[in-house]
């Protein structure tokens, strides 16, 4: 058993790194360039910037650790069937869901705005979950394919704190896996949702998961770098 101790609020975290797994949920062009969704929100996409390069450290060290890597993005079939009209007709944004923008339909599946930015592409045996809501186990086969190779612990990372990443971690938790959330690998339009998010995760000894940061993460998972699992993830 391949046992790290994960520096952590509200406390250090011990992880069997053969039960652990990295989920980078929604690193997609269209909320991290211009013109993509989050821009026609109003948002300054620039601010989720500097996650990209924390992620991509981590990234490196979990394929080099063996750890299973799972990727989301958010996003619906090009015929909006599994789109609610709630969703679709929400707010005020500069280009709705489903029409056209710089990098095609805005939110759907097979478009250029849809995939993942190159910087953290999957590799080719590294699962990519598309799912239609903010959470990452929300009709997707994410529980399924965790209980499949027994993993316990989740290493999250991705975009936005206090949406996507926060959703997924709720629904973790309450499916009784250890969430740890890295929070320079995570990012917000808005910096104090950010800083919020995070802090609602770790408080009250720790009610959602725990909170650490890339830096740490690396200093755990390099110490040691077992075969978790195959090189096809199975």
């Amino acid at each position: 058993m391949a046992e790290i101790l994960l520096e952590a609020e509200p406390q250090a975290v011990a992880l069997d790194l053969a039960r652990t797994a990295l989920v980078i949920i929604d690193m997609q062009r269209d909320f991290l360039e211009p013109g993509g969704f989050g821009e026609t929100l109003g948002n300054d996409v620039s601010l989720l910037a500097p996650v990209v390069p924390a992620c991509r450290r981590v990234l490196d060290a979990a394929r080099a650790a063996g750890l299973l890597v799972i990727h989301t993005r958010e996003g619906h079939r090009p015929d909006m069937a599994d789109a609610p009209p709630a969703k679709v007709e929400r707010g005020t944004p500069s280009t709705r869901i489903g029409c056209a923008g710089p990098m095609g339909r805005i939110l759907i599946r097979g478009e250029a705005g849809h995939d993942i930015i190159p910087e953290l592409a999957p590799l080719p045996h590294e699962p990519v979950l598309d799912k239609p809501g903010k959470g990452a186990f929300y009709q997707t086969d994410l529980e399924l394919m965790l209980r499949n190779r027994r993993i316990e612990n989740l290493l999250v990372c991705g975009v936005t704190t206090e949406v996507c990443v926060h959703t997924t971690v709720r629904e973790g938790n309450d499916r009784g896996y250890r969430c740890i959330v890295l929070g320079d690998c995570c990012g917000s339009y808005f910096p104090v949702f950010h800083e919020i998010g995070l802090k609602m995760i770790a408080a009250q000894g720790g009610i959602f998961g725990w909170v650490s940061d890339s830096s740490r993460a690396l200093a755990a998972i390099c110490s040691k770098r077992p075969a978790a699992h195959s090189e096809m993830g199975l």
